[in-house]
């Protein structure tokens, strides 16, 4: 969903201290809809803007800290502007588009 491997998100987990995932009886990390607005956040940051680790803990503290109207209901992360969640459905739209590719495929 985030567009990333798994590791990846696992690495986040501990520099990223918003990403708490439960974990099912399985032990399979299970994301909660805040980790994942946080986690498609910093993946803006890294991949998309070019912030480092340490320059996108830095924007997610400001913007936590900044003012309430700016924050989200859910988990007090900021709310994600406009231009953001276009640039998230693109991503997602290209994601569907890979997954129905790759379904055609396993079923020829």
């Amino acid at each position: 969903m985030v567009g990333v491997d798994s590791h990846v998100l696992r690495y986040w987990e501990t520099e990223f201290k918003g990403i708490k995932p439960r974990r099912g009886k399985s032990k399979q990390r299970l994301y909660r809809q805040q980790d994942v607005r946080l986690l498609l956040m910093i993946r803006q940051l890294l991949h998309g803007q070019g912030y480092t680790i340490a320059g996108a803990k830095k924007v997610l503290t400001r913007n936590k800290t900044a003012a309430p109207g700016s924050q989200s209901r859910a988990g007090g992360y900021p709310a994600i502007s406009g231009e953001q969640l276009s640039l998230i459905k693109q991503e997602l739209e290209k994601i569907q588009d890979l997954l129905r590719a790759r379904k055609k495929t396993v079923k020829t």
